[in-house]
């Protein structure tokens, strides 16, 4: 089935071995092309230190995304989506319409606005998982896998995993 396959598409003949290579997929990681002034980018693109934020460096395209960070200390701290267009030196995120973040003290912003907030006794700490589903509509929240019930929306655009 496999040599009939790649006859299909011209292959035969033509002195090749009949395979097509696939593209590799790229590493997803924090962008170095797009971070605060003062951010600085360890762990080969997967920890941020510093004052700032960082994108990563693929866009969320599918109709579900799902990624997640690891709180490594406690601290001001930030996690969620936003454009290329945010301004990364300006922590807290959430302040403008390039930014829906989820905030270390539990709140979920979006344009300067509270959209949600996780709920009372379920504040990340240090060693948890912070997990995020985005679906071009409405971001969720996972804490240590577990659903936090606390749905927020009204980025519009491409959007990226950010953090701060």
């Amino acid at each position: 089935m496999a040599a009939m396959f790649t006859c299909c598409f011209g292959c035969c003949g033509e002195g090749g071995s009949g395979h097509i290579p696939l593209k590799e997929m790229p590493t997803v990681q924090l962008d170095t092309h797009h971070m605060g002034t003062d951010v600085v980018i360890v762990k080969s693109g997967r920890r941020i230190c510093g004052t700032g934020g960082c994108l990563a460096n693929a866009p969320l395209h599918q109709n579900k995304s799902y990624f997640e960070f690891k709180i490594q200390s406690s601290g001001v701290w930030g996690i969620g989506v936003a454009t290329q267009k945010v301004n990364l030196n300006q922590v807290p995120l959430g302040r403008d319409t390039n930014s829906l973040v989820l905030r270390h003290d539990g709140s979920v912003y979006h344009n300067n606005e509270e959209k949600n907030r996780l709920p009372a006794n379920s504040l990340p700490q240090e060693g948890d998982i912070m997990g995020i589903t985005y679906d071009h509509v409405e971001m969720n929240l996972y804490l240590n896998g577990k659903n936090m019930h606390c749905p927020a929306s009204g980025i519009r655009g491409t959007v990226y995993p950010v953090v701060y």
